[in-house]
């Protein structure tokens, strides 16, 4: 029984759908203290997959809340969907005496389920931190899709080299085009400065790919070094959080077109990740 969590419930339709599997009603309450309340009613299976994208603290006390009711309710495994990791960015200590969220987060996934889908985490390392089973699973390829298909020449750049494979995969996936990458120094958590790609945007169709939009600032950076030379400027990511102004932004940048996936579910997810996810848990079923 596929079991969604507040922010999940598109994705965990759809996944219900390529699964074959039942959804779960799940209620989401809160007590006039504040503290958040997931109740599932009415489960009633002996497995249960999770899913539950956890882009607030909300979302991660959702999360471990789901995990205890379907264990209360009789499941004997539990599989836990995270379509978007939050905290994955603090997956170490960056100064003395900060924690590595990361890792603090994982650990308590961990002690409510028998396996974990990761959608990609910002670093696939973070998979090291869970106390069980994990499959990290790519929805890179899926970008490609709401993508025009009359595309001049295109240039995939990633903001930096670390995103470089994922720019290859949405390459790929749209069946030709260059690869290429910025330099990025992170200058804040909200500042960033990026260097020119040496790769020539010269009347071509430029793809931005990133793992996650969060506040704009690198995609719109590194659109004001294509805006005089490239045609049309895309973004595609595969986590669209667009925290704040990032929309605004992006448009003000001159960006015609984003993209993301229903991992965390917004205006511009265009494309849903269930069938990878689904492949990944139908992967953790037959480990």
């Amino acid at each position: 029984m596929i079991v969604p969590g507040a922010a999940s419930q598109v994705l965990a339709a759809r996944l219900a759908t390529e699964l074959g599997e039942p959804l779960a009603a799940v209620e989401y309450d809160r007590f006039p203290d504040g503290e958040t309340l997931a109740t599932v009613p009415a489960f009633d299976a002996d497995r249960a997959v999770v899913v539950a994208t956890t882009d607030t603290n909300d979302a991660w006390v959702e999360l471990l809340q789901l995990q205890d009711a379907v264990r209360e309710s009789g499941a004997t495994e539990v599989v836990t969907v995270v379509p978007y990791m939050g905290y994955a960015r603090q997956d170490r200590s960056f100064a003395d005496g900060e924690p590595v969220s990361a890792r603090a987060m994982a650990r308590a996934i961990s002690t409510g389920t028998d396996r974990v889908v990761l959608v990609n985490p910002h670093e696939d390392t973070v998979a090291d931190f869970f106390e069980c089973h994990v499959t990290v699973c790519d929805a890179g390829g899926r970008l490609a899709g709401p993508l025009p298909d009359d595309l001049a020449d295109p240039l995939f750049l990633s903001p930096d080299a670390g995103a470089v494979e994922l720019a290859a995969a949405v390459r790929d996936a749209h069946g030709g085009g260059d690869v290429d990458f910025f330099e990025k120094t992170r200058l804040s958590g909200t500042e960033v400065e990026i260097s020119p790609s040496d790769a020539d945007a010269g009347d071509r169709d430029v793809v931005l790919v990133d793992d996650i939009i969060a506040t704009g600032s690198t995609m719109s950076e590194a659109v004001t070094h294509l805006a005089d030379d490239a045609d049309r400027v895309f973004a595609a990511c595969v986590h669209p959080l667009l925290a704040g102004n990032a929309r605004l932004k992006l448009e003000r940048a001159g960006i015609e077109r984003i993209v993301g996936t229903d991992t965390v579910e917004r205006d511009v997810s265009s494309v849903s990740a269930a069938p990878i996810v689904a492949a990944a848990v139908d992967a953790v079923e037959a480990a």
